[in-house]
């Protein structure tokens, strides 16, 4: 089931100015100059957007699109060598760890709104993409007021139960909230009936349900 038409996704990063001469670097791209090293976040449970491997190393599109603009910035730095590290992060501490300056870039499906453009700079947008919802196959569950009176899951640090409360269908609803640390344990709520439905991103959602126990369920 979907609920949001459109839900804008960008890359969460420091303030860059690209076009500064070396002399004129100052904040993170002097940091990324001076240490050699760039940090990314990468998410370990993000669906085809981000997902690790193991043993640090993690593949999907908005992993493969920061360590792009890494490259870019090694060639417009004029860098000779630029060591790329990646930070694992949750929806919970992505921008706590861009602001503290653990981690110097963040690529992935966060949500541009005006809360976090108090402590973060964004990019353009990378990504767009439906909310949905997702059940167990056998659940009474047909759409957004079927959700009264029922738990429902969500990744902490997450927008997608703020929107779906603001859907007009869900407008006088009751529903309890229950949160996981990540997408995959967000789904482990639904999957061990600890949850009536997860909330989220459509291509995390889907990709969460094919790589279940059971994907008919």
């Amino acid at each position: 089931m979907k609920f949001l038409p459109k839900s804008t996704f960008i890359l969460a990063a420091a303030v860059f100015a690209l076009g500064a001469q070396a002399q004129d670097l100052t904040g993170t791209l002097k940091k990324i100059k001076d240490s050699g090293t760039i940090t990314l976040g990468a998410r370990e449970s993000s669906g085809a957007l981000a997902y690790t491997l193991g043993d640090g190393k993690y593949v999907g599109f908005h992993t493969e699109m920061s360590e792009k603009i890494a490259a870019d910035l090694k060639n417009q730095l004029k860098m000779a060598k630029l060591d790329v590290k990646f930070q694992p992060v949750t929806s919970q501490n992505r921008i706590p760890l861009v602001q503290n300056g653990t981690v110097d870039l963040e690529c992935g499906s966060t949500t541009n709104n005006a809360a976090r453009q108090k402590d973060v700079a964004f990019a353009m947008t990378t990504y767009v993409e439906e909310g949905r919802i997702v059940v167990k196959a056998n659940s009474p569950i047909k759409g957004i007021a079927d959700l009264n009176g029922k738990t429902v899951a969500t990744t902490t640090g997450t927008t997608s139960v703020q929107t779906l409360r603001k859907n007009k269908k869900a407008a006088n609803m009751d529903f309890k909230e229950v949160f996981g640390k990540d997408h995959a344990d967000s789904f482990l709520l639904l999957e061990s009936g600890r949850a009536d439905a997860f909330v989220m991103d459509g291509q995390i959602l889907a990709g969460l349900v094919s790589k279940s126990k059971n994907p008919a369920d």
